[in-house]
């Protein structure tokens, strides 16, 4: 059973459940927050493990990852068992994920990325990014030799699950997403600090689509934009109707 229960939450530390069945449970991840314990990030004691393990009463499985800046659709399993078939989901690729992220530039109305990433263990490996772009935006702030700004906002659906695919992907093709770093644009990353305060990076996970391996039926998560998504939507002049 769905139960949307995305709005927002009232008490500190409550995390917003966007699926929950006798299987599994997602959530809406903020921006910053860990999915779990990581030796590479030791200024924080909050974790979405944790959290929603104290929030539901139990053990949570985390089913995938996402970057600690990244926010949006998380999916646990509440079983091993839940686990395990989930993740035969994610390996045979039959997993729809689709994501928001507003780029530097002006993006082409569409493309696929092909292009193969090294992971941190040294091993390449073969990653492919399809995305659209759902809107652009030119803004009257100077920067560098131009006079105006342009930004796009795209929907990008990754065909592989590679370490900050995204991220990379997006910099290959000399639009970076706006608030990355480190393969981001520092320049830019620094005008929306002092311009707007703003330090987000501008990556949400949007959504999963999948058909659950337990009970067969096909299952449609989506994830609200977070506020500060939202408010660089805003700011940005971006038609913000597309939000809905």
């Amino acid at each position: 059973m769905q139960e949307d229960l995305a709005s927002k939450a009232n008490a500190t530390n409550t995390l917003d459940i966007l699926y929950q069945d006798e299987h599994f449970v997602a959530i809406n991840k903020p921006h910053g927050l860990l999915v779990h314990r990581s030796k590479m990030a030791t200024n924080t004691n909050e974790y979405a493990v944790q959290q929603l393990r104290d929030q539901l009463g139990q053990h949570v499985h985390p089913a995938h990852r996402l970057d600690r800046k990244t926010s949006g659709v998380l999916l646990f399993a509440l079983s091993k068992s839940a686990l395990s078939a989930i993740r035969e989901v994610f390996e045979n690729e039959e997993m729809t994920k689709k994501y928001w992220a507003i780029l530097r530039g002006f993006a082409a109305p569409e493309g696929l990325i092909d292009y193969a990433l090294t992971n941190d263990k040294g091993k390449t490996q073969e990653a492919q990014t399809a995305y659209i772009t759902l809107d652009k935006t030119e803004i009257d702030v100077p920067f560098g030799k131009h006079t105006t700004s342009r930004y796009s906002w795209v929907e990008a659906r990754p065909r592989t699950g590679r370490m900050h695919q995204l991220r990379k992907h997006f910099a290959h093709i000399f639009h970076p997403i706006i608030g990355d770093r480190p393969h981001g644009c520092n320049k830019q990353n620094k005008l929306f600090l002092e311009k707007w305060k703003m330090g987000t990076m501008l990556l949400h996970a949007k959504s999963l689509h999948f058909i659950h391996p337990i009970t067969g039926k096909p299952i449609d998560i989506q994830a609200p934009a977070q506020s500060e998504f939202v408010r660089m939507v805003e700011v940005l002049k971006f038609n913000n109707e597309l939000l809905s």
